[in-house]
C-alpha cells in the first residue's frame, strides 16, 4: 500500500503503539528517511502544558492527560509528517479520525517481555491508565484498539529500530 495512493499526496504517517514500543525513535528515523518532518505529540503536550505527563496524571488524574491529549491530537494540521502519538491516543475515537482524514495509522506491534525489557520507569514516564492496572492488562486493552485503528501493523518482535522503520517503508511501499 503506497501512502500517497492510500490518503493522498501530502500524507502523514500515523505511528500508534504502547510506551515503549519504540513510536518516537522510530518516528525520527523513518521522518529522515522518507523526507518527511516529524512530531512527537507527547513533546506537544508538554510544551503546551509547560509541564511533564506524569505531573499532569499527579495533580489531575489519567483522565485530565487523555483529554489534553484530544485536544492537542484534534489542534494539529500538518501534512508530509511522521507523527509519534501518546500511548492513548486510541481511546479518543475522534482524535483518531482526524488523524486518519491525512494520514496512514501503523501500529508497532510490540510484545509485553520485550516492553518489559526495556526498563520503563512507570513511576515517571506519564502513563495514562488507571491506577490499579498493570502493565500487562494495559497492552491487553490497548492492543484491541490499536489493531482496530490500525491501517499497517508491524510486528516489532527481534527488530531494532532501523529494522522497524525498513519494515515499515516496505509496508508503504517508500523508497528509501
Amino acid at each position: 500500500m503506497k501512502v500517497s495512493e492510500q490518503r493522498g499526496e501530502t500524507s502523514n504517517i500515523v505511528l500508534v503503539g504502547m510506551p515503549g514500543a519504540g513510536k518516537s525513535t522510530v518516528g525520527v528515523i523513518l521522518a529522515k528517511e522518507a523526507s518527511l518532518g516529524f512530531i512527537d505529540t507527547d513533546v506537544l503536550i508538554q510544551t503546551f502544558e509547560r509541564r511533564s505527563l506524569q505531573s499532569i496524571i499527579d495533580s489531575e488524574g489519567y483522565l485530565a492527560l487523555r483529554s489534553i491529549e484530544e485536544r492537542v491530537l484534534l489542534g494539529l494540521d500538518c501534512h508530509s509528517h511522521v507523527i509519534a502519538t501518546g500511548g492513548s491516543a486510541v481511546y479518543s475515537p475522534a482524535a483518531m479520525a482526524h488523524l486518519a482524514v491525512d494520514g496512514v495509522i501503523v501500529f508497532l506491534d510490540v510484545d509485553l517481555a520485550t516492553l518489559e525489557s526495556r526498563a520503563l520507569d512507570l513511576g515517571r514516564r506519564g502513563i495514562a491508565k488507571h491506577p490499579d492496572q498493570s502493565f500487562a492488562e494495559l497492552l491487553e486493552e490497548r492492543s484491541k484498539l490499536y489493531a482496530a485503528y490500525a491501517d499497517v501493523t508491524v510486528g516489532c518482535q527481534g527488530l531494532n529500530h532501523d529494522e522497524v522503520c525498513a519494515e515499515i517503508l516496505d509496508r508503504l511501499q517508500l523508497s528509501r
